[in-house]
């Protein structure tokens, strides 16, 4: 049963994937704020300490290491907002296929695990935290090569339909919560091109659209702010652009 908010409080602000440079930057961001009760850093690695900030372990393929930490975070109370940024693009044995030929099932799995079926597990654990009445909002970073109207180039068969698989499942997620949570919103943000390890082989040289991840953190707890419930299920880039299913 989901907990009710107290009057004029957001409740706790979780994010998931807090070790990896978007989720520090928007952990760091979301504490320096003082909007939300507590901020909870969770990471399969630990967070950087931060004051106002609580870090506990999390492993998003592992649904008991999910549900432990939504335990944990439920003793603080409703939570008003859950940012789901971990990721992987590449890493041992993962790399962004240029040709169908390159597809390796095990590869493949891998990134699914951890892009689609890791916020969904998050999902499925922590939305039942949030308050069914009260503005919340539950979103998950996405990608905008996991739209398939805006798929030109190609490639990148593994990552591009973890991330399109991702978009349906938070879509399906705005659905069921709209009878549920009907305050609640749904969305995946696209934080653009940012200097971190997940983009760093395949990133353009610093310039114009290339992020640091405290510019990407603020674009996209500014695009969290605007969000409305007739956005919920939507993609939308960090200058709050729809992007296209």
């Amino acid at each position: 049963m989901s907990a009710p908010a107290p009057e004029g409080a957001q409740g706790s602000a979780v994010v998931v994937g807090a070790s990896g440079g978007v989720g520090g930057a928007l952990v760091a961001a979301l504490a320096a704020g003082g909007s939300h009760g507590t901020v909870f850093a969770l990471s399969r690695t630990p967070a950087p300490r931060l004051d106002g900030v609580r870090a506990l372990a999390i492993d998003v393929t592992d649904e008991d290491s999910v549900a432990a930490a939504a335990r944990n975070v439920g003793e603080a109370g409703p939570v008003g907002l859950v940012v789901v940024a971990s990721g992987i693009l590449h890493g041992p044995g993962i790399a962004p296929e240029k040709a169908i030929r390159a597809l390796d099932p095990a590869a493949m799995a891998r990134v699914f695990a951890v892009n689609t079926l890791g916020p969904a597990l998050v999902a499925k654990h922590f939305v039942p935290l949030m308050p069914r009445r009260g503005r919340s909002v539950f979103a998950a970073l996405s990608a905008r090569v996991g739209s398939i109207g805006d798929n030109r180039l190609g490639g990148w068969y593994a990552y591009r339909a973890s991330k399109a698989a991702l978009n349906q499942v938070l879509r399906t997620l705005a659905v069921e919560t709209a009878r549920t949570h009907p305050d609640l919103i749904v969305a995946g943000l696209h934080p653009g091109t940012v200097q971190t390890g997940l983009s760093q082989p395949f990133r353009p040289e610093p310039g114009p659209g290339l992020f640091t991840p405290q510019e990407s953190a603020a674009h996209l707890l500014r695009v969290i702010a605007g969000l409305t419930r007739e956005e919920s299920g939507r993609v939308l880039a960090w200058d709050g652009q729809p992007i296209p299913p």
